[in-house]
């Protein structure tokens, strides 16, 4: 439970990622752009990201240390990439005579659990920061880090950065929370791959969030769960040109859209098929329980059975980074499960379809998969919610798929 600070401060809260900090002159660049934010007579909290590159490479050290390190220790060593920017952006914005100072996440302190590598923020003192601001113009927070109940350093996950800042923004009744990254907003899918996609102007939180979870890079998956949970002002911005951006809302009473927000994809799937799964109850339940004691995702799922019922095949998906742990988490319970096979295929890719649209549009389903067929794309796997359809196809096809499907549903510029 993030506990909201209530003092009457005009405070904005700034993330930059990676590549807006990639090196020292883009840093100057960004100290700019904080100036300003003061200039128009705000206090503001920047958060940072390590600069670019520079988590891989403290990764590639700590791999080259021992392939099996300690969580806690690897935290200590991944956290050091974002204490370089904070205090590079402080002598920054010192050289323009503005009043700031860095913050290490364990300085603040922000609280974590105690979960190594994908810490869960648990609370963020104000008091310190609030009453530096109350003279001072920046203060700049570490993103990524956390702090245990037992005094050791945590990390957030990979973009813990953006979970950062938006936790920060709760926690301090901030007016926004803008993130600055290398994109000029959201889009309706990746313009890299798609020529014809556009940028979005708004795009509601829960919208993000599907598309977040299914692949899209633009913002981490917990931070927007945090917006929408604290009602965080949140905007995508660019950190290389003066765009308005993406803002993301709430859904209005008068947002009842005709169209698809976007299409995202996801290329860190692995397909697992267990089988010969002899067909008796507790049988999912013991390997997803099994699965979920080791934090391993497991996201479509799909049972067959044979026609006696004697046995079935389950087939799921997991993150391609943790299919070696979870094979072996599976083969340890072989026995007791009583499987055949498993079966594995990386060779495979999440599209998914997602807006608002499908809670009063029929008709999405059906456009979908005549897409996929017309252009002899099979599907493997299907999963839906409420706003969103994912397919596991072949990663052979899925730039194919995603620019028919963004033509197919009126998305194209």
């Amino acid at each position: 439970m993030i506990e909201k600070d209530n003092r009457n401060l005009k405070l904005v809260v700034l993330k930059f990622g990676g590549t807006s900090v990639a090196d020292v002159p883009q840093i100057k660049k960004i100290a700019l752009k904080i100036k300003k934010e003061i200039n128009l007579g705000n206090k503001v909290i920047v958060v940072v990201s390590a600069m670019a590159g520079v988590t891989n490479n403290l990764i590639d050290l700590v791999k080259s240390t021992s392939q099996t390190p300690l969580y806690s220790e690897y935290d200590v060593v991944l956290s050091t990439g974002e204490q370089v920017t904070s205090a590079l952006l402080a002598i920054a914005l010192d050289n323009l005579n503005i009043k700031a100072r860095s913050w290490l996440g364990w300085q603040v302190p922000i609280i974590s659990d105690k979960s190594h590598g994908k810490a869960i923020i648990e609370e963020i003192k104000t008091e310190q920061i609030s009453k530096f601001l109350e003279k001072n113009d920046v203060a700049i927070i570490s993103g990524f880090q956390g702090v245990s109940q037992e005094n050791r350093i945590t990390t957030l996950g990979r973009g813990g950065s953006d979970t950062s800042a938006v936790a920060i923004s709760a926690a301090f009744s901030a007016e926004r929370c803008d993130i600055y990254t290398d994109v000029d907003g959201v889009y309706t899918t990746d313009p890299r791959i798609v020529k014809s996609a556009k940028k979005l102007d708004i795009i509601t939180y829960e919208e993000m969030l599907e598309l977040a979870s299914q692949g899209a890079k633009v913002l981490q998956t917990r931070s927007v769960a945090l917006a929408m949970k604290y009602d965080v002002k949140l905007r995508v911005l660019s950190s290389f040109e003066e765009l308005p951006g993406t803002s993301i809302i709430k859904e209005g009473k008068n947002m009842e859209k005709s169209e698809i927000s976007g299409i995202a994809h996801s290329l860190n799937e692995a397909k697992v098929t267990l089988s010969g799964v002899p067909d008796q109850p507790g049988q999912a339940a013991d390997i997803f329980g099994a699965l979920a004691k080791h934090s391993i995702n497991v996201d479509m799922i799909v049972q067959s059975s044979s026609i006696n019922y004697e046995a079935t095949d389950i087939t799921f998906t997991i993150p391609e980074t943790d299919l070696i742990r979870g094979e072996s988490i599976i083969k340890k319970i072989q026995k007791k499960i009583g499987f055949k096979k498993f079966i594995t295929d990386t060779n495979v890719v999440k599209i998914s379809v997602v807006g608002n649209a499908m809670r009063t549009q029929s008709g999405i389903a059906k456009t979908m998969f005549e897409t996929l067929a017309n252009n002899q794309i099979n599907i493997h796997v299907i999963s839906t919610s409420e706003i969103k359809i994912s397919v596991l196809i072949s990663s052979d096809y899925y730039e194919l798929a995603m620019r028919s499907l963004h033509t197919a549903f009126g998305l194209d510029v």
